[in-house]
Order: C-alpha cells, then structure tokens, then sequence
C-alpha cells in the first residue's frame, strides 16, 4: 500500500438554525489517500485491500480519537474510488477489516459502522454516515458529515475515510424510538 497523505479536520458545533447546542459536538474524520494496486483492471481476489483497511484505521484511529478529545458517541466510514477503479475497490477497503480497530478503539461497536461509497473524480464530495456505535436504533446520533479534498481522488488512488463524533445531531429533537 503506497500511501501519499493523510488528513485530518476537526469541527466543534457550537449553534445550529440560530440556537446554541445544549454542549459542543465535535467531530473528527481522518482521510487517507493511497494507491488502487487494481485500478485499470478487473482482478477477483480483492484481499489485499482488506488488509489495506485494517492498517489505515490502525495508523489513523489513534489520532484520530486524540484529535476528538472526548469520548466516540457515533462513528462512520466511505471511501472514494478514483475513476480508473471500480466500486468494489472501495467496498473492499473498508468493508471486511477496517471497522475492527475502529470499534476496538472506541469502546464498544456493538453497532455496525455505517458505509458509503462512490466512484468519483478529484475533488467529489462524499457524505459519511455517522450512527450510535452500540445503538443501531439511536436515531439522534443519525448523522452526516460531508468531505473532499481538493487534490483526490486520482484517476488510480482511493481516499479512505473515518469519522467520529461526541455527540448527537446538533439540536437533536427526533428522539430515540425503535419504531419504525
């Protein structure tokens, strides 16, 4: 895995639609950009990139935890595939291992750590999914953050993303209810 950068960006919420939050909501999220080794081809066994994810979230999660400051509340993963790859280039990268350090660090993950991805050109935004991480039917802590970054994905590269907040919805008011 050749690895180019790595970036990480910090937000504190402090109001939303005019009201100040009940306390400050942080959240962090960790950006790795490396190489596709299979852009440009169909190739069936995509292991290596399952080993690809389970490094990069041991390399990022632990700044990316520090970077937080306070305890994991929800949590989210994506990643953006370059357009000389395919989808199952980026499923592959953070579906089967990368979540493993992620829940480890954050005490507990009972909850599936929720996904997306996408096949995109530099500069395409990606919204990561943000949900409780041992409560599946937590709805306040539904969320999303929105990322790029100016110079990825590469026609051959995949950024691979964390994030991680300390809190809920800014504001959050749709409480939590198992019904559907």
């Amino acid at each position: 895995m050749h690895l180019r950068k790595t970036v990480f960006t910090v937000e504190t919420v402090l109001s939303e639609a005019g009201r100040t939050v009940a306390r400050p909501i942080r959240r962090a999220v960790a950006m790795a950009v490396i190489d596709n080794p299979f852009a440009g081809r169909y190739v069936e066994d995509l292991s290596p990139l399952f080993d690809a994810g389970e490094r990069i979230g041991e390399q990022l999660v632990p700044k990316l935890l520090q970077l937080l400051e306070e305890p994991a509340v929800a949590y989210g993963k994506a990643a953006v595939v370059g357009a000389e790859g395919d989808l199952e280039h980026a499923s592959a990268i953070i579906h089967p291992k990368l979540g493993k350090p992620l829940r480890a660090a954050v005490g507990g993950g009972q909850a599936v750590v929720p996904s997306n991805v996408k096949v995109a050109g530099i500069g395409a935004l990606i919204d990561v999914p943000l949900a409780h991480k041992d409560d599946p039917w937590s709805f306040p802590e539904m969320d999303t953050c929105t990322v790029c970054l100016g110079d990825a994905p590469r026609p051959r590269e995949i950024v691979v993303i964390i994030a991680v907040s300390s809190g809920t919805r800014p504001n959050a008011r749709s409480g939590k209810t198992r019904a559907g």
